[in-house]
C-alpha cells in the first residue's frame, strides 16, 4: 500500500475561528481553549465546544488586522465555493467527479478518492465561514442548509457504510474524515441525531478500531497521529468514551524513539515513509496533531498521561528547533513537500519553506500549553525570536495561515516573553544524514543519501525532478538576508542537475528516476561526521543516481566559513560531471554585482566565462567563493534566466511559467572523470574585501588531505583539524586503524578529540595523535585510554548510530 498524499498542515487542519457555543464548557482568556469541569470531564460530548475553540481559535479581535482582512477573504472565497457546487450524481462541484467507475483498473483512483477529500475540506472552508464572525457569512442559514445538503450528498453518493473505498486509503481514513469530523463539530448543534448516526457509521467503516491495532505500515508516525485524530473525534462527535480511549492509548506507540524506520530519534531526526527526512512536512503534521490531541484531553477521562510523551516535548529543542531559521522551515527535511509551491485550487495556498515554517511555530505556541512552565517560557521565546526574524514573509501579515495559527502566534508576538536570537552552533542528524550549522550572521543545512536514507522523495506525481537533492546539496541563508532564496520559486526554476554543493552527472533522467517513496537509495555507508558543538567536519560517499558516478566529499564548517572538498570524482557514463559551488537564485529582476579577483564581471543575462586561475569570487548581497591556490581551469560562470513551471516537478500543480535569474559556479569535470578533485570556501555573507584577505592569506588554511582516502584541513587561527578516513591511514599526525571521521579542537588549555564511526558496522577505531599529552580531562563511556604522554593513544566504541564519541586532553 502506497504512503498518504501529504497536504499541508494548513489544508488539512484550517484552524479557524468561531464563537464558541454550548453550556458545557466556555471559551477561556485569551488564547486558551476552554477546560473541561469536573462534571463534564468524562462526557465525551463535553469535548465539542473544546475542540471547535481549538480549531476555530479564540482570544482575538476580529474587527483588528491582521484578522479582518482574513475573515474578508474567508467569506469571498466560501462565496465562490458555495455558487459552483452543484449537487449532481458523481460529484458536489463539477470540477471535483468523485464517482469511480473501475477503481481496481482505473488510473484516475487517485484522483477521484483525491477529489472526495477535496470536497469534504471545501465544505469545511463553508463550515468555517459560517462560524467565523467578520465573514459576511457569519450564522447565515441558506449557507448552513447548503452545507447540510453537501454532507449528505457526500453521504449518500459515496462516504458511507458499506462503500469500497478506491484510490488511495489516505483519503478515505484521514483527509475525508478529519474535515468531516470537524463540519460535524462546528455544526453540531444543527445535525441532529440521525445524520450523527450516519456519519459515525461511515467513519467506524473506513477507519476501523483494526487500524491502530499494530504499529506498522500506514498506521505510523504522523500517520498514526492523524489515525488517531480521526478516532478522538469519532470519539467526540459520537460521545463514545471507548473511541476517545482507544485514540489516547494508541498514541503512545508513537512517543519512544527509534533506531531505524518512521518515527523520532535520539539524535533529532525525524523520518517517515522509513528512508525520507520529514521534520518540515510530515513531522509539522504529527507536531501539530499531538498538540492538538493533548490540548483537547487534557484535564478529561482521557488525557493522555503515558511518560513518554516527554519525548514529544523535548523534539520542540532537538528535531525542529534547528531546522527552524528566521522562522523558515528548511527544504531539506521536507521531503516531496517542496513541490508544492504553486496555489492549489480554489481556497488553497502556495507552499515554501516560510509557511512550513509559521505553521510549525504554531504548533509549537499549542504545544507549549501542555508542556512545563520552564518549556513554556523558552519555547514562547523561540517563537516570538523567529516571528520578528522573518523578513521574506512576515509570519503576522502573510496569507496563508488559517485564523487559529495566526491567533497563537499574535499572541506570543504581544506577549511579554523575551525574543530569543538564533543560537551558534553545529548539530549532526546521522539517523537522517543531515547537519545543520549555525554562526554568527547565517546558517547551512547538508543533504546527503545512504543505504539508509534516499536520494529524494517522489510520489503522487510530486517532487518528479529532485533527483539530486540528497547528492550533498549545501542550503544556506544569511541572517538579514537571502532568506526566500529557495521561497521565490526556487524548485520551479533552478536546473535540477546543477543544484548547490552536490557533484552530479548530467546524464538525463526520467521524471521520478530511481522510483517513488524513497525508493531510490544509493549502496553506501560512509555518511556522517564529527562535532565538537561548535565547528563540524561532514563527509559523503557519493554514488550518482542511475550513473556510475563516485565521489567523496567533505565539508569542514567554521564561524565564518564552509571548506569544500571533493575526490575520487571518477564517472564512465559519456555526460558531464559537475561539482557546484553556487547556484544562486537572483529573483525576477535581480542583477548582483560578481566580482573576481576584484575585476567587476559582466551583468548581462546569458554572460559566461571560465574562470580558470581565479583566486576569489563574490556575490553582491550573498557571499565570498575562495579557491586555495588558484581555481582550476575547469571553474565556470554563468549568469542566466530560467523559465519553468510548478507543473514540470509536480502534476498537480500550475503550468504557469516563471522566470528566475540564477548566478551559477561550477567545476566541470568533464565526460569521463578519473579521480578528480576540487576545494574552495563559501564566506556567507563576506564583504570583497573579506573575502579577498582570506583568499590572500596563504596560512589560514592547510590543505592535509584531498584523496579518494583521505581528506583533512587544519585551520591555525581556529585551533581546527579535521580529517574524514574513508580508508585507515595517517593525515596531519592523526592515524585511525578504521574508516572513521575526526575533528580535533584547541582552545586555550585543552583538546577536545571528537571520533565518529560512520560506517555504522560497530567496529573498534584506533586514535592515534601525534601530540604530547599531560593530562587528560574527560572521556565518554566509549572512549579507552589507551596511552598518554608523548602521543595519545585511544580505542573508541562507535557503536552503530553513528554517534560523536569525544575525549578532551591537556596537551603538554
Amino acid at each position: 500500500m502506497l504512503p498518504a498524499v501529504s497536504a499541508s498542515p494548513m489544508s488539512r487542519r484550517g484552524l479557524l475561528r468561531a464563537a464558541a457555543v454550548g453550556a458545557a464548557l466556555a471559551v477561556g482568556p485569551l488564547g486558551t481553549p476552554p477546560a473541561a469541569s469536573a462534571a463534564a470531564a468524562d462526557v465525551p460530548g463535553a469535548l465539542v465546544p473544546k475542540w471547535r475553540a481549538l480549531i476555530l481559535g479564540s482570544g482575538f479581535t476580529p474587527t483588528a488586522e491582521p484578522f479582518a482582512s482574513r475573515l474578508a477573504a474567508l467569506g469571498a472565497t466560501a462565496r465562490d465555493l458555495r455558487s459552483a457546487m452543484a449537487r449532481a450524481t458523481g460529484s458536489l462541484w463539477p470540477d471535483l467527479p468523485f464517482a469511480d467507475p473501475d477503481p481496481d483498473t482505473d488510473p484516475e483512483s487517485y484522483t477521484y478518492s483525491g477529489n472526495l477529500q477535496t470536497s469534504y475540506s471545501r465544505l469545511r472552508t463553508l463550515a468555517e465561514a459560517h462560524a467565523q464572525p467578520g465573514t459576511g457569512l457569519t450564522g447565515d442559514t441558506g449557507l448552513r442548509d447548503d452545507i447540510l445538503a453537501g454532507l449528505d450528498h457526500l453521504h449518500d453518493e459515496v462516504y458511507h457504510a458499506g462503500q469500497t473505498r478506491y484510490g488511495n486509503w489516505y483519503s478515505w481514513q484521514i483527509g475525508a474524515p478529519q474535515a468531516l469530523l470537524d463540519i460535524d463539530v462546528l455544526l453540531h448543534e444543527h445535525l441532529g441525531a440521525d445524520r450523527i448516526a450516519q456519519h459515525c457509521a461511515a467513519v467506524d467503516h473506513f477507519v476501523p478500531d483494526s487500524a491502530v491495532a499494530q504499529y506498522t505500515g500506514t498506521s505510523t508516525g504522523a500517520n498514526r497521529v492523524d489515525l488517531c485524530r480521526v478516532l478522538a473525534l469519532r470519539g467526540v462527535v459520537g460521545s463514545s468514551a471507548a473511541k476517545l480511549a482507544l485514540a489516547r492509548d494508541a498514541l503512545s506507540p508513537v512517543f519512544p524513539y527509534v533506531t531505524n524506520g518512521d518515527g523520532l530519534y535520539a539524535d533529532g531526526s525525524f523520518v517517515q515513509h522509513t528512508w525520507v527526512p520529514y521534520a518540515g512536512s510530515y513531522g509539522s503534521v504529527m507536531l501539530g496533531g499531538l498538540s492538538l490531541l493533548f490540548a483537547l484531553l487534557e484535564g478529561s477521562a482521557w488525557e493522555v498521561k503515558d511518560g513518554n510523551r516527554q519525548i514529544v516535548f523535548d523534539s520542540v529543542d532537538k528535531a525542529y528547533a534547528p531546522f527552524l531559521f528566521n522562522g523558515l522551515a528548511m527544504d531539506a527535511v521536507s521531503g516531496r513537500a517542496v513541490s508544492r509551491g504553486a496555489k492549489a485550487a480554489v481556497g488553497g495556498v502556495r507552499q515554501d519553506d516560510q509557511l512550513r515554517g509559521q505553521s510549525i511555530l504554531a504548533c509549537i505556541a499549542l504545544l507549549a500549553r501542555s508542556a512545563s512552565a520552564a518549556e513554556q517560557s523558552r519555547w514562547r521565546g523561540m517563537v516570538k525570536g523567529w516571528i520578528s526574524r522573518q523578513y521574506y514573509t512576515p509570519a503576522l501579515t502573510a496569507p496563508g495561515l488559517g485564523i487559529a495559527a495566526l491567533a497563537r502566534l499574535a499572541e506570543v508576538a504581544a506577549g511579554d516573553a523575551t525574543a530569543i536570537p538564533e543560537p551558534v552552533g553545529h548539530r549532526l542528524f546521522p539517523g537522517m544524514d543531515r547537519a545543520v550549522h549555525r554562526s554568527a550572521g547565517w546558517a547551512a543545512c547538508l543533504s546527503m543519501a545512504s543505504r539508509r536514507i534516499t536520494y529524494y522523495e517522489n510520489g503522487n506525481g510530486e517532487n518528479l525532478r529532485g533527483w539530486h537533492s540528497g547528492s550533498g546539496m549545501l542550503y544556506w541563508w544569511g541572517d538579514d538576508f537571502a532568506n526566500g532564496q529557495y521561497s521565490d520559486d526556487f524548485w520551479a526554476t533552478v536546473d535540477p542537475y546543477r543544484l548547490p554543493g552536490t557533484t552530479a552527472s548530467r546524464k538525463p533522467l526520467a521524471d521520478a528516476e530511481g522510483g517513488a517513496w524513497g525508493a531510490a537509495r544509493p549502496d553506501v555507508r560512509w555518511v556522517g561526521g564529527t562535532t565538537d558543538g561548535t565547528y563540524a567536519s561532514v563527509g559523503q560517499y557519493l554514488k550518482g543516481l542511475s550513473s556510475t558516478l563516485l565521489a567523496k566529499k567533505s565539508w569542514f564548517l567554521l564561524d565564518d566559513t564552509v571548506v569544500c572538498l571533493g575526490a575520487g570524482i571518477h564517472a564512465r557514463d559519456g555526460a558531464t560531471v559537475e561539482s557546484v559551488v553556487e547556484n544562486r537564485n537572483l529573483g525576477l529582476a535581480g542583477v548582483h554585482a560578481f566580482t573576481v579577483d576584484g575585476r567587476a564581471q559582466p551583468g548581462g543575462l546569458g554572460w559566461s566565462a571560465p574562470l580558470g586561475g581565479a583566486r576569489w569570487a563574490h556575490l553582491a548581497g550573498h557571499a565570498g567563493y575562495v579557491f586555495p591556490g588558484g581555481a582550476p581551469a575547469s571553474l565556470k560562470a554563468l549568469r542566466h534566466a530560467r523559465t519553468g513551471a510548478w507543473s514540470d516537478i509536480n502534476q498537480g500543480a500550475s503550468p504557469d511559467p516563471i522566470t528566475r535569474r540564477y548566478l551559477a559556479l561550477w567545476f566541470d569535470h568533464g565526460t569521463a572523470p578519473a579521480g578528480d578533485t576540487y576545494a574552495y570556501l563559501l564566506m556567507p555573507g563576506a564583504s570583497p574585501a573579506q573575502t579577498a584577505a582570506r583568499a590572500a592569506d596563504n596560512g589560514w588554511l592547510s590543505l592535509l588531505a584531498n584523496t579518494d582516502d583521505h581528506q583533512g584541513v587544519r585551520v591555525p587561527s581556529r585551533g581546527f583539524t579535521g580529517v574524514n578516513f574513508w580508508n585507515p591511514g595517517s593525515v596531519g599526525g592523526i592515524t585511525v586503524g578504521a574508516p572513521a571521521s575526526v575533528t580535533i579542537r584547541e582552545a586555550e588549555r585543552t583538546a577536545t578529540v571528537c571520533v565518529s564511526g560512520p560506517l555504522r558496522d560497530g567496529a573498534t577505531i584506533d586514535l592515534t595523535w601525534d601530540r604530547p599529552v599531560s593530562a587528560v580531562v574527560s572521556l565518554d563511556p566509549t572512549v579507552q585510554l589507551v596511552a598518554a604522554g608523548a602521543t595519545l593513544k585511544l580505542r573508541i566504541s562507535p557503536g552503530k548510530l553513528g554517534a560523536v564519541h569525544t575525549a578532551v586532553v591537556r596537551p603538554g
